[in-house]
């Protein structure tokens, strides 16, 4: 037989209340103008007697399903399962639910996701775009829907972003690694026209620059992200096998840094008494290379909770002006860039 669901004159009934008082308590907690006490005493009851609201009644009347769509790059990246995790509890705290996706770096991915979630009446989106999907972003912006950006923003789009200064921090492990005595440093990244990855290179440029140093050709690599591992071999190779080899190597993403070091290591180059490395993010699987390796750490969870905060006063309030927020990230300095 099956149990009856738990109603608000159940709880009344126990707390010895009336059911507008539960109800105002449980539908609208601190702004219920209800006593603290008694507010206490009816949110105790809820949890007792295992009450689960109407989650459909709850959204016929706010006009709400309180879910999120976040559509991320890559699942499968530590940096993005760790961000998506930030943002999962913040949402939860808020009274919502979210929705994940993976666009895998598929534009067309990304729209199926996109379409879907629309679908599923989800309030408003979290995305960390891909190339080639700023007509996706617009069409979000067309039909009044509420989203952030994060990781990546399209410059020539006015979108509510929260991102790092891809730029500055760049610069920063370059100037960094010329200070540790290396002068032959190359920039191995993905092959996009996302700007956050092009302004990591241009930070690599600038502080060369700024060092009064030459950039030769072959120090600067861009490859595939859909052939990972075979083009950090070939990056490498042609890196090293030349008449400038490299002393220094700064990986774009901890992804590209993972297979760098591995392909390194059967090269039998030892880092830092061979080459120098800097990466972008962190990674657990870093915590287990023999030497510690000197990275670009990003806010990750002012990042997600910014844009959680963000989204969620855009859904109350879509007049709102979108805003772009741009945080420091903060080299962590350790073995892997010293060579002196």
């Amino acid at each position: 037989m099956q149990k009856k669901k738990v109603s608000l004159k159940d709880i009344a009934k126990k707390v010895g209340v009336s059911i507008a008082t539960v109800s105002y308590v449980l539908s609208k907690d601190k702004e219920s103008k209800v006593s603290l006490a008694v507010a206490a005493r009816v949110k105790k009851a809820a949890k007792e007697l295992n009450y689960q609201p109407n989650q459909i009644a709850k959204s016929l009347k706010s006009g709400k399903t309180f879910t999120i769509g976040l559509i991320l790059a890559d699942i499968s990246n530590p940096f993005f399962a760790h961000i998506a995790r930030i943002i999962e509890d913040e949402a939860s705290k808020k009274g919502y639910t979210v929705i994940f996706g993976s666009s895998d770096e598929k534009a067309e991915k990304s729209w199926d996701l996109i379409q879907f979630l629309i679908n599923r009446q989800v309030d408003g989106f979290i995305i960390a775009p891909t190339e080639g999907s700023q007509e996706q972003i617009k069409y979000l912006k067309n039909q009044n829907i509420p989203f952030v950006l994060i990781d990546r923003c399209f410059p020539e789009l006015v979108t509510n972003y929260v991102i790092i200064d891809n730029f500055k921090a760049a610069f920063e492990a370059v100037d960094r690694l010329v200070k540790t005595a290396n002068k032959k440093i190359g920039v191995i990244a993905y092959s996009t026209t996302l700007h956050h990855m092009k302004e990591r290179i241009h930070g690599y440029y600038e502080a060369m620059h700024k060092n009064g140093l030459e950039v030769k050709k072959e120090w600067v690599k861009e490859i595939d992200f859909f052939d990972i591992k075979e083009g950090i071999k070939t990056a490498i190779d042609e890196m090293l096998m030349n008449k400038n080899p490299v002393k220094a190597i700064l990986f774009t993403t901890n992804s590209l840094a993972i297979h760098g070091l591995k392909y390194l290591d059967e090269l039998n180059y030892r880092v830092p008494q061979n080459i120098s490395i800097v990466s972008f993010d962190e990674g657990e699987a870093f915590d287990f290379y023999y030497c510690p390796l000197t990275h670009i750490k990003q806010p990750l969870l002012e990042i997600g909770r910014t844009a959680v905060k963000i989204l969620i006063e855009q859904i109350s309030d879509p007049s709102l002006e979108e805003q772009q927020i741009l945080m420091n990230a903060t080299l962590i300095v350790r073995k892997s860039c010293d060579r002196r």
